[in-house]
C-alpha cells in the first residue's frame, strides 16, 4: 500500500499504531490503537453497535484489557467520540496494509475483486448514506482496501482513487476484476500503469464496443472452457469462448485489450431454464489467461457479493445499523472489515457461526484479535 513501511509478520496493534490519535497527547488514558483493536475484538465477538462495543469492553477482566494497553475499559461515549475524530481514510490504509501482507496468491497471480456498497443504515434527514469501495482478495475472501466515494462524486472516480493507494509494485502482476460500469479506458489506463491487468464486462454503457462484440462470429469459435455446478436446487453451466481483440478497421478502440470472450451462463431450476450471455475484455494476454482460468477470474469476482457485502447486511446487520454521524459509518464498516479479515484468515467460512463462537467465550475473540 502507498506508504508502505511495516513488518508483514507485524500484529494488528502495531498495524493500528500506524493511525493518527487525534486527541490532545495531554490527559490521554487509552492508547488509541488498543481502543480499536477492543473495537475490532468486540466485532469479531458480535458487536454491532458502539453500546455493544463498550459492554464487550466492561466485561473484560484487567489482565485482558492489559493485551490491549489499558488499565481500564473505554466506556462506549468515550470510543464514539475519539471514533468520531478519526482520519477514516488513514484508518483504512492502515488496516488494508495490514490485510495485504496476510493475502495468497491464487492461480499464481493475486487477484483483486472491486466493487461498491452503500450502507444504507446511515441515511438520515440531512445526509445521504455513504457509498464504499471495497477491494477484495479472490483467494482468501480478505478485504485489502477500502475507499469512500466522495459527496456527488460516483463510483468511477472513486475505483481510481482506490488503486491509487496501492503502490505500483504492490498491483504489479495482479489481476483485477470489475464490472461493467469501470470499463472506462482511464481506469484500465491506471490499472495497466501499475503493471497489473484487468477484466472488465461490457454491458450497455459501452455500446459501440457491445454492439461489435455481439457481431463477432461466435458460433464458429469453440468452446474453451465448460463448468456446471449443483446446489441449491438449480444447475448453472457457464461456457466461454475466447478470442484475440480483432484488429477490424472501424473496431471501437479499448485501451490495452488483448482479448474478448462471450460467457453464456445457463441455468435450470424447477424445470425451467434461463440463458444468460454476457462479454468480457481483458488485458491479459492468452499465454496468461487460458479460457478456463479466465472464466474462474470472472466467476470469483462475485464473491465480493457473497463474502463481504452479504456478510455485512446479514451477519453484522449494517443496513439496519443506528451509526449515521460523520465518520463513525465507514469507521464501523471498516471494524467488520477487518473482523471478517480476521475469522478467513484464521480459517472460517462460516462467518455467523464463526462469530457465535468467539462470542460465547471472549478469550477466544483477543486471540483472533492479537495473535493472527
Amino acid at each position: 500500500m502507498a506508504g508502505a513501511n511495516i513488518d508483514e509478520r507485524a500484529d494488528l496493534l502495531t498495524a493500528l499504531a500506524r493511525v493518527p490519535d487525534p486527541r490532545d497527547p495531554r490527559g490521554v488514558r487509552f492508547p488509541l490503537a488498543g481502543m480499536l483493536a477492543v473495537a475490532v475484538c468486540a466485532v469479531v465477538a458480535g458487536a454491532k453497535s458502539f453500546a455493544a462495543i463498550g459492554e464487550f469492553a466492561a466485561d473484560l477482566d484487567t489482565g485482558q484489557l492489559a493485551r490491549f494497553g489499558m488499565d481500564a475499559a473505554p466506556v462506549e461515549s468515550t470510543l464514539r467520540k475519539l471514533f468520531a475524530r478519526l482520519d477514516a481514510a488513514a484508518l483504512d490504509a492502515a488496516l488494508a496494509l495490514y490485510a495485504w501482507c496476510r493475502v495468497r496468491h491464487s492461480t499464481g497471480r493475486r487477484v483483486i475483486a472491486i466493487d461498491g456498497k452503500t450502507v444504507r443504515g446511515a441515511r438520515s434527514a440531512a445526509t445521504s448514506a455513504p457509498h464504499l469501495i471495497a477491494a477484495l482478495d479472490h483467494a482468501t475472501g480478505v478485504v485489502v482496501g477500502q475507499h469512500q466515494v466522495e459527496a456527488k462524486s460516483n463510483e468511477i472516480p472513486a475505483v481510481r482513487d482506490l488503486l491509487a493507494a496501492f503502490t505500483p509494485s504492490d498491483l504489479r502482476g495482479c489481476v483485477i476484476t470489475l464490472d461493467a460500469m469501470h470499463t472506462q479506458d482511464d481506469t484500465a489506463k491506471v490499472i495497466l500503469d501499475a503493471g497489473a491487468d484487468y477484466v472488465f464486462t461490457v454491458k450497455a454503457n459501452r455500446p459501440k464496443l457491445l454492439a461489435a462484440l455481439k457481431k463477432l462470429p461466435w458460433n464458429k469459435v469453440p468452446a474453451g472452457a465448460r463448468s456446471t455446478d449443483r446446489g441449491h436446487g438449480r444447475r448453472a453451466t457457464r461456457t466461454i469462448k475466447v478470442i484475440d481483440a480483432p484488429t477490424l478497421p472501424g473496431w471501437p478502440e479499448f485501451t490495452g485489450v488483448s482479448q474478448v470472450a462471450q460467457l453464456r451462463r445457463t441455468v435450470t431450476k424447477a424445470g425451467k431454464k434461463s440463458v444468460e450471455v454476457v462479454y468480457l475484455i481483458t488485458s491479459a494476454h492468452a499465454r496468461d489467461a487460458a479460457p478456463a482460468l479466465l472464466a474462474a477470474w470472472v466467476q470469483g469476482h462475485w464473491a465480493i457479493e457473497n463474502k463481504l457485502h452479504w456478510v455485512r447486511d446479514v451477519t453484522y446487520d449494517e443496513d439496519r445499523s443506528q451509526v449515521r454521524t460523520g465518520v463513525l459509518p465507514r469507521v464501523m464498516a471498516t471494524l467488520r472489515n477487518t473482523a471478517l479479515n480476521l475469522l478467513r484468515l484464521t480459517g472460517y467460512d462460516d462467518i455467523a457461526a464463526a462469530t457465535r463462537h468467539h462470542s460465547r467465550d471472549p478469550e477466544r475473540a483477543l486471540t483472533c484479535t492479537l495473535t493472527c
